[in-house]
This record gives structure tokens, sequence and C-alpha cells, in this order.
């Protein structure tokens, strides 16, 4: 076969357009009978002039149905002809049309009555013709189309047309007449030269034929001729010839004359139309093809709205079994599989909607119930099930057995605080009777934990009442617990229900905001938190925030200050945040200018002291002292412009000191250009998990500095005193190693007990923050991990900095699931067992940090959950979306083995990742790649 190039149809994104050439054809006057019977049709104006003023809609069907609104030529005069030369463009694209589409054109007349009434009265149908846009081979139409005219008819458009563009041929069947042309000799002849005169335009229109504009013009005026006298011709009336047998009546040789269109009715005379149009040309054909839309995700699929609407039960798509000698890859050989190709279709509707018999099903078991559920105890093995379903995860979707099993047995389930959430889950929130059951149920329910608070609060729950039921349940919470939620709960306002009395102006005051505005306006703390969350999602350069969450946020920052100047202190406190945010606003200004200026390093850090010093900007000194917004419980009165510094980076961030009111400097890093808010949502993690840790009396001496993200671009971030592993390692002053820091920061005295010259608490600080960040880093998936990085303090307390890059993610080949080099173990002791090695210590540090985090795992992926719809971009993984980043923490907690399987498990990692040699490779390179940029 040889080569064929084509285009496909689902590639044109350019719209339909058609050209209305000419309209053809004669007719006989209306006899005089006929004009005494319908006086109107003497002023109907193809009646009063063979080039009366006409006009043409085109409009495209598929499947019966119009796809958008008919375009229409402009109005015409005519001397000679009915001549547009009118191309109209429709308002549809041709990638969006179906196979079977097809165009309805209609040519009205003027009538001064329309017999039959409608919208048109002074318009009647000329006539109408409908054309497929591609042919019997799915391939679009191009170049001049013949399209015939049904007198008194407005093409139809529908699937079974009866005005088409071509007349359809008959087949004769034995005993009956079949509808044959008698043509002579010399029209045979005619009509032979027409089509091959047309056959020889469409080559010269492809660009086969070289243009001769003189000779063109000759042979278009020759078709134009030819093609008149061919409708001239068709004006005649027919003969039929009888396909067997002879006929009774008027015969004559085998034929008989019969008239073109019945008669007795005034709107039908002898003739003929027909009208020329032009179909776009292209350089290769163009083949249909339909649009292949992917599966949606499920978080993309929304249930149809309903006022009792609370979870959407999604479910995966249906499971495919092959029957015997059936493949999935087309490779069967079988008789059964024919060595056809197996396809699977996707329905989306599977994944969102009940099947109508399950759903009659669960009706009707569930409300023959509802008198005997209420002292129904469970038996043993029905409590071994029911406690089962209760250790599930918060992302584990319930089946239909187990939300049956957790209905009936709500009421004795209204002891255990962990079943809410599977409660919820179960009950079909569009029916009334049981959404009102459930409801009722919650003022007797067991006080539910933290955890399962927030995932009532999360996109999958809609209903107000169990909203508001979770709300209630933060409301026991202290304000230091509150505030490390806070982010989630402000991103958990996006699932807030928009009830039907408000309007787009109005959004919602859902009880969430009343409950943070109201918590934040008492505590400083709070207060400065959220309003500085608010700020980031009220952020103009967030193009990906929608119009309707920034009204949101704007509303709850609007209530939050006017509850502010309820209180006592508020006007005091909205002058704070009025001046935390002008001194935000100037230190962008100046990183900013610092990042776009020309010059070296130490050219960049005099203009920012020059910066600082300026009394413009008025930074030198805050009366009355300012908090800090990083953290207000520090009270700033300037900045001292001579303990500045600018880091060596592409952006340029810049370190700066300020002092405090107790006479201390507080220092932090100020940066532009960055997205800051997944480093605040990790060091949010970090900070949740130390204080879970902290409350199983684990302390291990974890760093979570601060960080506050001002705006999409900009933030700061504490500047903790330490020094990067790699400068530790390439220093010779403490011999190249991090026993060595250890031991000149924190020498071994009589006084006190050491560990390998190194004081005990220095010693114990290291091991304990090496085992908590190697835990926490490998649950958060943090990659991209270097000596740069890893940061040490004199102190000996071990943290990681920089989280561009977590859930796995890493730019780097054969990188390590957790980051423990052998220098790290070495400045324990290393791994050997000895008198005075802390490996041992580290491991059972680990074991332990992560058997009691898996224990409160439900409360962590709870909070991922939550900024699912942050935009934040490290929590969109490439084509899975934002709820695949939940999946991947839960997978790293190994929540379907037992904990000494899990134990086994990251005692094996530690193992492998210690004495990897891929992590050397890549510091190596890495510190190559920096000496070289230096």
């Amino acid at each position: 076969m040889e080569p064929f190039t084509f285009a496909s149809s689902s590639e044109l994104r350019i719209p339909v357009a058609v050209k209305v050439n000419r309209l053809e054809g004669y007719e006989k006057p209306l006899p005089y009978s006929t004009l005494l019977k319908r006086p109107d049709l003497r002023h109907r104006g193809s009646n009063l002039s063979p080039n009366s003023e006409l006009y043409i809609t085109v409009q495209p069907f598929a499947d019966s149905k119009p796809l958008t609104v008919h375009s229409q030529t402009p109005y015409k005069h005519f001397k000679n002809g009915r001549v547009w030369n009118q191309w109209l463009t429709l308002p549809v694209s041709y990638s969006t049309l179906p196979a079977n589409t097809q165009l309805a054109i209609t040519v009205w007349d003027l009538s001064p009555i329309n017999p039959k009434g409608g919208d048109r009265s002074h318009h009647v149908p000329f006539g109408g013709s409908t054309i497929s846009l591609f042919d019997d081979d799915a391939t679009l139409r191009t170049g001049r189309q013949k399209c015939r005219m049904w007198r008194h008819k407005a093409a139809d458009g529908f699937s079974d047309t009866t005005t088409p563009s071509q007349e359809p041929r008959k087949r004769g069947r034995r005993g009956q007449y079949e509808e044959t042309v008698v043509v002579s000799e010399k029209q045979s002849r005619r009509d032979a030269e027409l089509e091959r005169l047309v056959g020889l335009m469409k080559t010269q229109e492809m660009g086969q034929i070289a243009e001769n504009k003189w000779l063109d013009q000759m042979v278009f005026r020759q078709i134009e001729k030819l093609e008149k006298q061919s409708v001239r011709e068709s004006t005649r009336p027919k003969t039929m010839s009888r396909a067997s047998g002879s006929p009774e009546d008027g015969e004559q040789n085998g034929q008989v004359k019969a008239p073109l269109c019945a008669e007795g009715d005034p709107d039908h005379v002898d003739g003929s139309f027909f009208l020329y149009i032009e179909f776009p040309r292209f350089d290769h054909p163009i083949v249909f093809a339909d649009h292949e839309y992917p599966p949606p995700p499920i978080s993309s699929v929304s249930s149809a709205p309903s006022q009792h609407a609370a979870v959407v039960n999604f479910k995966p798509p249906p499971e495919v079994q092959l029957g015997p000698g059936i493949h999935s890859d087309g490779n069967g050989t079988s008789d059964t599989d024919g060595g056809h190709r197996l396809i699977r279709i996707y329905d989306p509707e599977v994944g969102y909607v009940d099947n109508p018999a399950e759903y009659k099903h669960r009706r009707l078991i569930r409300g023959q119930r509802n008198a005997l559920d209420r002292d129904l105890k469970p038996n043993p093995k029905m409590r071994d099930f029911l406690n089962r379903v209760m250790s599930y995860g918060p992302t584990v979707e319930l089946s239909d057995k187990e939300k049956d099993e957790v209905w009936r047995f709500r009421h004795h389930l209204a002891r255990d605080k962990r079943a809410l959430t599977k409660l919820v889950k179960s009950v079909n929130w569009n029916e009334q009777a049981e959404s009102r059951q459930a409801i009722a149920l919650l003022p007797k329910w067991a006080e539910i934990a933290v955890d399962d608070a927030l995932e009532l609060l999360g996109p999958g729950v809609q209903n107000p009442a169990v909203r508001a039921y979770a709300v209630d349940r933060l409301r026991k919470a202290d304000d230091e617990e509150l505030l490390l939620y806070l982010l989630q709960l402000v991103q958990a306002l996006k699932f807030e229900p928009k009830h039907a009395k408000d309007t787009e102006d109005d959004e919602t005051d859902s009880s969430l905001a009343s409950f943070l505005i109201v918590r934040s306006a008492a505590n400083l703390k709070l207060g400065n938190s959220l309003h500085w969350y608010l700020m980031v999602e009220l952020d103009d350069d967030a193009p990906s925030q929608s119009t309707r969450n920034k009204k949101l946020f704007a509303r709850v920052s609007y209530d939050f200050m006017k509850e502010l100047e309820a209180t006592p202190e508020g006007q005091a406190r909205r002058k704070v945040l009025l001046k935390q945010g002008e001194l935000v606003t100037v230190l962008s200004k100046i990183s900013k200018d610092i990042r776009s200026s020309r010059g070296d390093r130490l050219r960049k850090i005099e203009l920012l002291k020059k910066m600082l010093a300026d009394p413009k900007n008025e930074l030198l000194h805050f009366d009355p002292p300012l908090p800090l917004p990083l953290d207000p419980e520090v009270l700033v009165t300037g900045v001292v412009p001579e303990e500045c510094n600018v880091f060596k980076s592409t952006l340029s961030p810049f370190y700066v000191t300020f002092t405090t009111n107790h006479g201390g400097k507080y220092s932090l890093i100020f940066k532009t250009g960055d997205d800051l808010r997944q480093d605040q949502l990790v060091i949010q993690i970090v900070a949740l998990m130390d204080r879970l840790l902290r409350k199983e009396n684990l302390d291990l001496k974890l760093s979570p500095y601060r960080i506050l993200a001002t705006s999409t671009l900009a933030g700061a971030v504490q500047f903790v005193p330490s020094a990067p592993m790699s400068s530790i390692l390439s220093s010779a002053k403490y011999g190249n190693s991090i026993l060595g820091y250890l031991r000149f920061h924190n020498p071994a005295t009589p006084e006190t007990p050491s560990i390998l010259g190194v004081r005990k608490e220095a010693m114990d600080n290291y091991v304990k923050s090496v085992a908590g960040y190697c835990v926490i880093t490998y649950l958060l998936g943090v990659g991209d991990r270097h000596l740069d990085n890893l940061l040490l303090a004199p102190d000996g307390k071990f943290f990681h900095i920089d989280f561009g890059y977590i859930l796995g993610r890493d730019p780097k080949p054969m990188a390590p699931l957790m980051k423990l080099s052998r220098e790290m173990v070495e400045g324990m002791g290393g791994s050997s067992p000895t008198s005075e090695s802390q490996f041992e210590a580290f491991r059972q540090y680990c074991f332990t940090a992560y058997t009691t985090l898996r224990r409160s795992s439900s409360l962590i992926l709870n909070l991922f959950a939550l900024m699912q719809d942050s935009h934040i971009p490290g929590l969109v993984l490439p084509g899975e979306g934002a709820a695949a980043s939940v999946r991947i923490v839960e997978q790293r907690f190994k929540l379907d083995v037992g904990e000494q399987e899990a134990e086994g498990f990251l005692g094996t990692l530690v193992e492998r990742e210690m004495g990897a040699w891929g992590p050397v490779i890549i510091d190596r390179l890495h510190g190559f790649t920096q000496g070289w940029r230096a």
C-alpha cells in the first residue's frame, strides 16, 4: 500500500466555514387558477422576479439535534442571477464535531403571509438541502459541492433527513417501476464533458495543474454554461420504465410519462433548483478522529449538588475478568478470541454513581431495621469484623458490606470515638431519613480525637451539621495545639458548603470561619498567623486561586478585622498588622532591588547596608516595638545595618539582624522569587511531630525553625547559628570530621560526663536529632539531600533545611530514601559495637520515633489531605494530582503491616542507606559543582 498522508479532525482547531456561491434552476410560472386559490402567492418574492432577493441560513446538526446557532448571508440585491460568493463562518470548530455532522442549508423567500404561521411570519422556505460534512469514508468534504434544493421545504438536519443534497437512488423490485431518466445522446455527451471539466478544475485547485488566469476564466464560464443547461434539462418531466412486465395504461415502447411534482398543491410547480457551495481545502485530507478523554481522576469528579449530600462515595473502575482464550493484549489465538484486540472502555458514572439496584436494596434493608438497630449487639465474629474496620486509615474506602454493617451497629458503635468517621462514610446523605438519624446520633457519640475532627472538615464532608460537630471538637483544643493545625484549617475553609441563602456577593460565614476568627482575635500568635495565611491566599500573583476562593478569604479577612475592633486591644492589634505589612513591603522591595542590581556579592552587600540605613525606609527604629511577623512573641525595635549579608544564590536572599526590646538580637533571612509555602508546610509537620513525640516523653532535640510565607513568592526564614556539613568535613580546624566539630564546641571536662571526648548533653543532642530527622525526612520523602543542606549547631543539634523536593521527588538519580552518610555515623562513634559508640542508641531512637508516629498517622494524613487544594507545586505529582501526596505518605508509614514488621523494615533501611555508595557520589558531584560555581 502506498503511503497516505492525512490529518485528523481533532487537530483542526479552526471554525467551520462554507462558501455559498450561487443558486441555479428554473420553474414554470404559476397558473392563473392557482393564483385565484392563493392570492398571497402573487406577492411572493420568487414569483415576482426570477432574480428576487433571497437569503440563506446554514446550521450544523448531529443526531437530529442542532450543534449551535445558524449563520446567515447578508442582504444582497441580484441583477442577472442569484450569486452570493459569500463565506459563512459557524461558531463551532472542526475538532469538536462528531462524524455524523450535517449542514442544514435553507434558502428563504419573502412572503407577506406565512400560511403555516410561526416566528418567521414573512419568511417562507424557498428550498432546503442537507449535506453531510464527512463522506462515507469519514473524510472531510472539501471543494465545490452541488446540493439539490427541495422546494418549499426547510432543511431538517435529521439523521434520516427528508432533504438530502443528493437524491437517493431507488432499487427496482420485481413487478414495480424503476425511475430512469431518458436522456438524448447530445445531453449525455454534455454531461460527460461537464464531469470532465469539473474533475480538471478540482485537480487544479489541488495545485496539480498550473494556473492560467485568462484561460481559466474561459473554462469557468463554460462550466457555468453547461451547468445551467443541465439544470434546465432537469426541469423536464422524467420517464419511468418498468422493471418487468408491461404497463396497463398510457405505455409506449415500455415507457410511461409521470410528472415530477405532485399536482393540486399550490406550493409545488414543475422545476428544479441546485445550490452550489464550496468547502475549504487543505493540504492533506482531513480524516475524522474523535478526541480521547482520559479517565477523570476520582478527586475531580463531583456529585450532583444536593442539600443533604455530604460524602461522595467514589468507586474504583470495575475489574475486567477475561474469559477462556481471551487475552487483553490481543495476542490470543483461540477461536473465542478471534484475533481481535480487547478494548477497555471507562464509564465515568461507575466512579461516582450508585448502581440503582444496589441503591434500592440498601434502602430497603436499612429501612426495615430502624426499629431493631437500637438494641442490636454484635457477636464475637462481628465484633472482630468491626474492629478491623475501625482500624482503617482515613484514605481507606469502605466496601458496601462494611458500610451496611457499620450502619446496622451504629448505636453500639456510638461509644467508640474512632467509628464516627466510618459512619459518615457509610451514610447515604442523599436519603433524608438516613441523614436525620445520623445527625441525631452526633450528640450521643463519644468525644472524637482531633485527627477525626480534621477528617470531617475535609472535602468529602458537605453536611453542615457534621462539620459543625467537628468544629465543636476543635473548640476544646488550646491555642498552642490549634496553631499547629491553623494552616490546614485555613485551607479547609475552601471546602465549606455554600448555603442556598447566600449569593455571589455574600459568601458563607461558616461555623469554621467564625470559630477561627473569634479564637484568632483573642490570641496574638493565632491572629498573626491567621492574618498572614489569608494574605498569601489573597496574593494577586497566585493565578491558580479561583475567584470564589479569593472572595471567600477576602470576606474572612474582613470579618477578622471587624472582630478585632470589638476586642479591648483590637485597635492596637490592627495597627500592628498594618505596620507588619509595611515592614514586609519594604523588605520585599529591598530584596528585589538587590536581586536585580548588577555587580558582585560585595557590591550587593554595600547596597543592602545603604538601603537598610536609609531613613526613608524607616527601619532603624520602631516605636513602639513591633511584634515580628515571623514570631510575634519577639518585639523588635529596629535593624542593625552593619550586621547584614547577601548569600551566594541566584535569588540573592539577604540576612538581616533586628534588635529586640530586651537588648538581644534576632536574625532572619528574607528572600523573594521563591515559593516558601512548601518549606512552611514541612516545618509545620516537623513541629507537629516534635509535639507528638514529646507527648510520649521522647524529646529528639528537633529544631523546627520558623518560616513564614508572606506571599506566594516571598517570605522570611529564622536564622539558626550553625554550620553546613560540607564546611565541617572540609575544615582542618575540626579534623575534617563531625566528631571533631563536636569536640571543639563541647569539649569534655572532668566536672561533666562525656562520651568520645564530647560533653554527654551535646552528644545526646546529636544522636537524638539525627535519629529524629532521619525518620521524619523519610516519612515526608524529602529529596535533594546533600552536605550543604544538612546543618549542625554548636550545641550538637542536627537539622535539615531547603525542602524544595518532597514526597519522594529528587532531581538526582540514585537518591536515597533516608539521608544517613558514613560521616554522620562516625560522629556517633561508628557502627561497630564499642563501649562508647552511640549507634545502637541511634537505632533505638529511630524505632521508637517511627512506631510513635505510626500511631498518629491519621492526624498527619488528614493534614496532608486538607492541603490538596492549596496549589503548592510540590504537592501535585505529575500525572497523579494532589491526592497522590496522601497515598505516598501513607505508604511510608507501612500501615498494612504490624509494628514488628515495620521496625524490621526500618532497620533494614538504616543498614542499607548507611553503606550505600550512591549518596557518596551525589555529595562529591554536588561539592564539585558548588566549587566550580564559586
